[in-house]
């Protein structure tokens, strides 16, 4: 009983934390999205009902931003998950100069998103003076220039989703580094002497023996793509709603506080479909996971 009373000590402070700047703030979240009319400065509100989720979801912002977010985490979490494996994997094959690679690929993790944003910008923006080193780079393969800033739909989530796996993609190289230099070197061995092929190598021994880092790295690319919000202000500025780059996240933040602020019941429903959608998303990853990764 003293032991047990001496563990909750332990933990309150954590129980504490997480009750105060997350569990309540939840409850709070999903209390506003039901009243209807809420005035922030009254504390007051006209009704209760699901009518806030009803303007929310046919609203032609809240439509775009969705359709904007569920590109972006199709595009950029499959990618740059790809990508970060075949990295490593060659990291992993360089053992002199290996913690210097991971040094230079984790540079841009953290650099200011706000920074490498403006170096994006530069790549791809057209200016009076220049059309940009991306559009110089189709200029020699006879392509005109594209206004990937400014212009079409299509190449203004291109450079987004680049953008996105550019940011992201350190992250998981360093992960998914360390988790292959964790791999007993005694299974390549074993599967050397019996003469298998590299590729089956990769296939039945590293995707299965780092398989809970892959669905570790699978799982919170997918939360923290559907959390996007910096990256488009970075590239395409506060007024997203113009630029029909908008998404989950800056819809939420507009009702707050954007120009369009204000609203923080239909913010709140926003929020919560938001969640629903992140939690059915993690679950179905779960279940997947079951019969593909193994511990």
């Amino acid at each position: 009983m003293k032991n047990n009373l001496k563990g909750w000590l332990y933990l309150l402070p954590a129980i504490l934390f997480l009750g105060v700047f997350m569990v309540y703030p939840l409850i709070d979240v999903f209390i506003y999205s039901f009243e209807e009319g809420y005035n922030f400065a009254s504390q007051t509100y006209f009704g209760v009902g699901e009518y806030n989720f009803s303007y929310v979801l046919h609203d032609p912002y809240f439509l775009q931003a969705l359709k904007n977010t569920f590109i972006l985490v199709v595009i950029t979490v499959p990618l740059s998950t790809g990508l970060a494996l075949l990295i490593s994997v060659g990291l992993s094959s360089i053992k002199k100069l290996r913690e210097l690679y991971q040094t230079v690929y984790f540079l841009p993790y953290v650099t200011n998103t706000l920074a490498v944003g403006l170096v994006f910008m530069i790549l791809f923006k057209q200016t009076p003076y220049s059309d940009g080193l991306a559009n110089t780079v189709l200029y020699w393969f006879g392509i005109a220039p594209i206004d990937f800033i400014g212009g079409p739909y299509w190449a203004k989530m291109l450079v987004l989703c680049i953008y996105t796996i550019w940011v992201v993609m350190p992250f998981k190289v360093l992960i998914l580094t360390s988790a292959l230099a964790s791999v007993n070197e005694t299974y390549y061995d074993a599967a050397r002497v019996d003469g298998t092929s590299k590729s089956r190598i990769f296939r039945k021994i590293t995707l299965p023996m780092i398989s809970p880092t892959l669905f570790y790295l699978i799982i919170t690319g997918f939360i923290g793509a559907f959390k996007a919000y910096s990256d488009a202000v970075a590239l395409f500025g506060t007024d997203l709603n113009a630029a029909e780059m908008n998404t989950i996240v800056g819809y939420i933040y507009d009702m707050l506080y954007g120009n369009s602020g204000g609203y923080p019941s239909y913010a709140s429903a926003a929020a919560i479909i938001l969640f629903v959608i992140v939690l059915t998303i993690t679950c179905i990853n779960l279940l997947v996971s079951r019969k593909n990764v193994h511990y």
